[in-house]
């Protein structure tokens, strides 16, 4: 074989390979690539290997199918009450139709930024800034659904929108803070009001407690007492009914006489005066007779004959 030749069949070779090479394409997990055939759009290439016609098919974009996070810059944003506030963004959005993002719009991810940012204007300007300051949720909520709305045609999908944060101008947050302070130290100064009024309905509550109980002891030793005393009374009572009625009935038993009877009732005077609250001492009125009784028992008795 001369030497021509050889080049000629290396020339075919690498030709043939070059064309091979053209024809397989292997597409990456999670990607698509948009084919144009002679300058118009021809197919997607799905993962996996995949044939082309060489020099007649070329790949435009290999499209990311994943979930993409993306980070915008603060924007300025005013509020209703003319104030300038400081808001970062985050997008988590999806490529649901490569096609659509390839030829819909020329640069999706600036679509989305610009989109974003407009939005998030709108959505603000409505609010005054306690409420931008509170309601991220609401503005979530609302720039997700106007993103995905307009984003539709474009072969996107927004996933979720996040606002990692909300910086109010430097003096307005001084205000905010001392209005916290005072906030936080007024309700310190009503929780301890609270406290002190709450220990002293509590001692309060204690005291009149215990003065309760105090009085309801006392009143039921008073009860105890009375009972005691009443029964000692009654006992004592008994016990001197006792002793009439034995000496009642010793004396009937006895038959006493009169000049006995009339002597026991002398001895017995003194012992009526001991008492402290004796201050006056009353001579009975049958004291003449006790007395004319006594003097018989040392009269002596008359003879018959007299």
């Amino acid at each position: 074989m001369s030497v021509e030749q050889l080049i000629v069949a290396l020339v075919v070779v690498a030709a043939v390979g070059f064309a091979v090479a053209r024809t397989i394409r292997i597409i990456p997990q999670a990607t698509a690539a948009i084919i144009e055939r002679l300058g118009r759009y021809h197919r997607t290439l799905n993962p996996g290997l995949n044939l082309v016609v060489p020099f007649i098919d070329r790949v435009k974009d290999m499209i990311d199918l994943r979930e993409q996070v993306v980070s915008f810059p603060p924007q300025p944003v005013i509020t209703s009450d003319n104030l300038v506030v400081s808001i970062d963004t985050v997008i988590y959005f999806q490529v649901t139709n490569p096609k659509a993002a390839t030829y819909e719009i020329a640069n999706f991810l600036i679509g989305v930024e610009q989109l974003t940012v407009t939005t998030l204007r709108n959505v603000v300007g409505g609010m005054d800034l306690e409420r931008t300051l509170t309601s991220r949720e609401d503005i979530n909520t609302a720039l997700r659904g106007v993103l995905d709305e307009a984003t539709g045609k474009w072969g996107i999908r927004v996933n979720r929108v996040e606002l990692k944060a909300i910086d109010p101008p430097a003096s307005i947050q001084d205000s905010m803070e001392k209005q916290m302070r005072a906030d936080r130290d007024k309700r310190a100064a009503v929780l301890t009001a609270e406290g002190q009024r709450q220990a002293a309905i509590l001692a309060a509550e204690g005291e009149k407690q215990a003065s309760v109980l105090r009085a309801r002891g006392e009143a039921e030793a008073s009860v105890l007492r009375a009972q005691a005393e009443a029964e000692s009374q009654a006992m004592r009572a008994k016990g001197q009914a006792d002793a009439i009625g034995m000496v009642f009935k010793a004396i009937h038993e006895g038959n006493p006489s009169q000049q006995l009877l009339a002597y026991q009732y002398l001895q017995t005077l003194p012992e009526i005066a001991k008492g402290d609250a004796n201050k006056i001492w009353i001579v009975p009125s049958e004291m003449g007779k006790v007395i004319e009784s006594l003097g018989g028992l040392f009269t002596p008795p008359k003879s018959p004959d007299t």
